[in-house]
């Protein structure tokens, strides 16, 4: 795909300006569409679509979400060929939406956004890229997800190390691992799917684990040429089997909310554990020692087994230094090691703390979220007018389909914008005791959940132990908060004269 950028120096005036172009910032812009509205532009800072399922491209990376349920309602998929879909059909999902939709003329790729600042006598914003175009967009919808900066612990000693390092989600494929010693640090998600997939290939896999997770099976199978057929021809047999999947994804959710409940799902996965894994020394490293559901339950059927092959170690003493050809565990013991990959997850504390962002008032966004990230149903930050978040603090859901949260949200940001319209506003504004109002019964819910109580710390909890990740509720509840914005949360003026923000 490609698309003509603005000359350097170039100024555009789009109504809306939508950062990334992944399933977040695509699925905005098919939501604009429909609302009539094509006076928007997406910036995307690669060559292509598809955001993070663009970036991962690791052996066996696959959403640990059924297919039906992660895919737009609105753009169904009647082709899936497996129950949980691989990142290369995901991405051709993407592709075909784009396509289907219309929807690359509207991206300028190769086009970063650095600088965001809010002009207070034209309520519009003025977007800085790193080539040098400007961008006065009156409404500005940030996109670029939550789980997009890859997390590289500095571990002592790591440039003297003498063979390959990267992180899973900058997988470096010009590394051949055949025949390799290879030591693998995280045990989390993306580790979970790609250990069990070069374990074949390796000579030897050294498994650095800090913590074990809680593992469930992952009811994966080839979907059949009747099922596909099915989907094409009577559609509301695919509805079923998304409305299936949403309430498989919603019920773990009360249990994480009351954990005296988790015990049941906790039950299931000692089973999983007990049922794969014979070695009683080995099982017992594998066992968590926190309550299921305050870190990510891993979906896997292979991992256990994975780790049980003869030329799989699993070291849990921890890094205590990178030598020149390989890695010291705490315990003193040399792990030699020819390619070393980083399963860290991604920095996630403040999604936003090296991004420069000025809103009203000269307040920078680092400045708002000195003591952590905040704001009012995920979206909107005081202080940040005409500025929308799509999975922004605390909109994450506990188990249920990011996509169902995500479309939640693009349709409370277009209703945002029919408000705007309808009162001739120039400005929306969330206020400020609002969104504390609003974060005090937020984290209040929190305080009991598994999530801050289950005896871990988990992506979930920033640097001060407080969630800024977690929906403190089932996604049905988040769809009923965010079905109508609350006019009276906001803070809404217009600029004499101006032209506001418009749906036809």
């Amino acid at each position: 795909m490609a698309s003509t950028p603005n000359e350097a120096g170039a100024t555009e005036s789009p109504d809306v300006l939508i950062v990334g172009s992944g399933m977040a910032g695509l699925g905005m812009a098919v939501k604009l569409l429909a609302a009539g509205q094509r006076d928007f532009v997406i910036l995307e800072k690669a060559d292509s679509v598809g955001g993070t399922w663009r970036e991962n491209t690791y052996p066996g990376c696959a959403c640990d979400v059924a297919s039906v349920m992660y895919s737009y309602s609105f753009a169904p998929n009647r082709n899936w060929s497996r129950m949980y879909a691989g990142q290369p059909e995901i991405l051709d999902y993407i592709r075909r939406v784009v396509k289907d939709h219309d929807l690359e003329p509207f991206v300028r790729f190769n086009t970063e956004a650095v600088s965001y600042e809010f002009d207070e006598a034209a309520d519009r914003w003025h977007v800085r890229t790193r080539s040098g175009e400007e961008f006065r967009p009156r409404i500005v919808v940030l996109a670029h997800g939550a789980l997009h900066l890859p997390n590289r612990p500095d571990f002592p000693g790591m440039e003297r190390f003498g063979g390959a390092v990267f992180h899973s989600a900058q997988w470096d494929h010009s590394v051949d691992l055949k025949g390799k010693r290879v030591a693998v640090i995280g045990t989390g998600a993306s580790a979970a799917q790609f250990i069990p997939e070069i374990v074949g290939q390796a000579a030897h896999v050294d498994v650095f684990q800090r913590n074990a997770h809680w593992v469930l099976p992952k009811a994966d199978r080839p979907l059949s040429d009747r099922e596909r057929k099915a989907f094409r021809l009577a559609p509301f047999v695919q509805r079923l089997y998304r409305l299936a999947a949403y309430w498989t994804h919603e019920l773990p959710v009360l249990a994480f909310l009351h954990p005296r409940f988790v015990k049941i799902l906790e039950i299931a996965a000692r089973r999983t554990l007990d049922k794969q894994v014979a070695d009683p020394v080995l099982r017992a490293k594998l066992t968590p020692s926190y309550q299921i559901g305050c870190k990510r339950i891993l979906l896997t059927n292979d991992y256990f087994p994975t780790m049980q092959q003869p030329n799989v170690d699993l070291v849990t003493s921890g890094v205590a230094e990178f030598t020149k050809t390989g890695i010291r565990d705490n315990d003193g013991e040399l792990h030699r090691a020819d390619v070393v990959i980083l399963g860290t997850g991604f920095s996630t504390d403040n999604r936003c703390a090296h991004e420069h962002i000025v809103g009203r008032g000269g307040e920078t966004i680092q400045h708002a979220w000195r003591d952590g990230m905040t704001a009012y149903l995920g979206m909107t930050v005081s202080g940040f007018p005409n500025m929308f978040m799509v999975m922004g603090p605390n909109s994450g859901g506990g188990a249920q389909s990011i996509l169902f949260v995500i479309e939640a949200q693009l349709h409370y940001i277009v209703e945002c914008l029919r408000l705007m319209k309808t009162r001739g506003a120039t400005r929306l504004d969330v206020r400020a005791e609002v969104q504390r109002k609003f974060n005090s019964w937020l984290h209040g819910k929190l305080s009991r959940s598994v999530w801050n109580t289950g005896g871990c710390h988990s992506w979930f909890l920033d640097h001060t132990g407080a969630n800024r990740q977690s929906w403190p509720g089932t996604g049905t509840s988040y769809w009923r908060a965010t079905r109508r914005p609350d006019p009276d949360a906001y803070v809404l003026t217009a600029v004499p004269r101006a032209v506001p923000a418009t749906l036809p």
